[in-house]
């Protein structure tokens, strides 16, 4: 799996952490895609949620700023619809911690 789609999964792990991607998040989301270049194939695999059980092992390889760069725009995730729930909240502690940044 490439790095890229394994960031956006992580993404969306938070996205759909309460059950519910709003419009805003999916515009995160795709605005997160487009900042990475994912082609329509790459998008088709994120949005099915295809190697979420991967993701994490690749995104952990990764350097320390771009672990940071990661978990911010996992915290931006959060927020995107303008209430931060629990259960997003949840989702970006266990990335952190998944990655090593506890």
């Amino acid at each position: 799996m490439d790095s890229k789609i394994a960031r956006c999964l992580l993404i969306s792990k938070v996205l759909v952490a309460d059950g519910i991607m709003t419009e805003n998040e999916r515009a995160f989301l795709n605005h997160y895609m487009d900042q990475l270049g994912l082609d329509d194939a790459e998008r088709e695999q994120v949005v099915s949620l295809e190697g979420w059980d991967e993701a994490e092992p690749i995104v952990k390889a990764m350097s320390t700023e771009e672990k940071h760069a990661v978990l911010d725009a996992a915290s931006n995730a959060a927020l995107a619809d303008g209430t931060l729930s629990p259960l997003e909240l949840g989702a970006v502690k266990r990335i952190a911690t998944a990655l090593g940044l506890e």
